[in-house]
């Protein structure tokens, strides 16, 4: 069997390693942090010393390589299924979105007619939208606004229905996506299967998540994982460190997230168009503002958010005696960018007082607003023609990551099937 270094202790890393250790591969994971997870990371919270997550990651149902990873690692019961969805609009009220026990599609028709915030003409238009996504072909992928401006929708649905689901989706706006990805959210999240639309929030911070379990899997299977060691160029037969030393093995798997790549390579190797063309990916960011008040305003355990500026909010509840916990997520956050987090607090705090009267009369204890600016590449009109293959030209270097060729986009559940589809390249 092959030696393997693995560079890269996300998910895409992790799935790689996994892949290789249980066919008897010698995997050396090499992560650059202190921590496994990558981008999937918590911090503490220095008043109550609490692990809090940077950002608040879920997953649905269709997500299968993903929850299969959780099943192997024995924390998928770490991942509370959400079997009720809270969409909540500025004048305080709310629609419950929930499946029937119907087929599919016809398991959320019912929860289609009764969202509120949608008159009956615009939920008509919305199910002939659906309709047309499902006769198009899943590799079309022109302008997505362009695309639902032809099928009959209206700004109202676009700003109250289709942007809704796919900017927390996709990490991107409706007037930047490709059709592509956002039809295969809505037929593989919604139309394919009863249970696809499901969404699974981790039960426990995400330190917490990739914590014992990982780490015994690894211990398990051999796997020499070196935390705190950075990397400073990658190449056929090994790797260089920061410090200089130097490791050596038959393959490399670079799994770091994309703009990371190029600068990891050789200049020799980085201009060749294989490898190029990931430069040319977009950046799209990801804000959360995290709020500790004292007292709960939520009655649910998370809303999805409809005219707001943020677009899901989540509740833990009372962390420490007197301290309630929430995070509000501003997906494709680049409008945010002017701003100081001064502002972005105050904008959101106001946002939650239009919403919940009970924020009214609450007091922010304590505030943090983290931005990921480079959290996911930008699902633009013609993405995959950027993204390469986890199969590189170069002998024994492959790729790993959300943003190589996966058939799905920059997601939790795009970067395990990378990290597979990486060891299968290898084997």
């Amino acid at each position: 069997m092959a030696s393997v270094i693995v560079v890269g202790g996300g998910l895409a890393g992790l799935a790689a390693t996994m892949s290789l250790a249980r066919r008897g591969h010698a995997v050396t994971l090499l992560e650059a942090r202190p921590r496994l997870g990558g981008r999937a990371s918590s911090f503490t919270d220095p008043a109550t010393g609490t692990l809090v997550d940077a950002c608040q990651h879920v997953s649905m149902g269709c997500c299968t390589a993903l929850h299969g990873l959780c099943e192997t690692l024995g924390i998928r019961g770490l991942l509370e299924p959400q079997k009720r969805l809270w969409f909540r609009t500025p004048d305080g009220r709310e629609s419950v979105f929930a499946a029937d026990p119907w087929p599919a599609p016809f398991h959320l028709g019912r929860a289609l007619l009764g969202a509120h915030y949608l008159t009956a003409p615009e939920k008509l238009r919305i199910a002939y939208g659906m309709a047309r996504l499902v006769l198009e072909s899943p590799d079309a992928d022109p302008p997505l606004e362009k695309w639902l401006r032809k099928h009959h929708q209206t700004q109202r649905t676009i700003d109250r229905f289709w942007s809704v689901v796919l900017v927390s989706a996709l990490n991107e706006t409706v007037a930047n996506a490709g059709l592509k990805y956002a039809r295969k959210v809505f037929v593989d999240g919604f139309l394919r299967s009863r249970d696809g639309h499901t969404v699974h929030v981790p039960s426990v911070p995400l330190g917490r998540f990739y914590g014992d379990e990982l780490r015994d899997w690894m211990l398990r299977h051999g796997v020499v994982t070196r935390l705190n060691c950075g990397v400073r160029e990658v190449r056929s037969g090994g790797v260089t460190l920061r410090d200089g030393e130097v490791l050596h093995a038959e393959t490399v798997i670079l799994a770091v997230p994309f703009e990371r790549v190029l600068d990891l390579l050789p200049q020799a190797i980085r201009e060749l168009p294989f490898f190029s063309r990931i430069g040319d990916l977009t950046p799209s960011p990801i804000t959360s503002v995290h709020l500790w008040l004292d007292r709960e305003i939520l009655n649910h355990p998370h809303a999805v958010l409809v005219d707001s500026l943020g677009h899901w909010v989540f509740t833990r509840g009372e962390v420490s005696p007197g301290r309630f916990y929430l995070q509000v997520v501003v997906s494709a956050s680049r409008e945010l960018k002017s701003l100081g987090r001064d502002e972005i607090q105050t904008r959101i705090v106001e946002d939650l007082k239009r919403l919940y009267p009970a924020m009214r009369e609450a007091r922010v204890l304590q505030a943090k607003v983290v931005t990921e600016h480079t959290a996911s590449y930008s699902v633009v009109p013609g993405v995959d023609a950027l993204r390469p293959t986890q199969r590189t030209p170069i002998p024994g270097l492959i790729l790993a990551g959300d943003y190589t060729q996966t058939g799905w986009p920059a997601t939790m559940e795009g970067a395990v099937r990378s990290g597979q589809l990486a060891a299968d390249a290898l084997t």
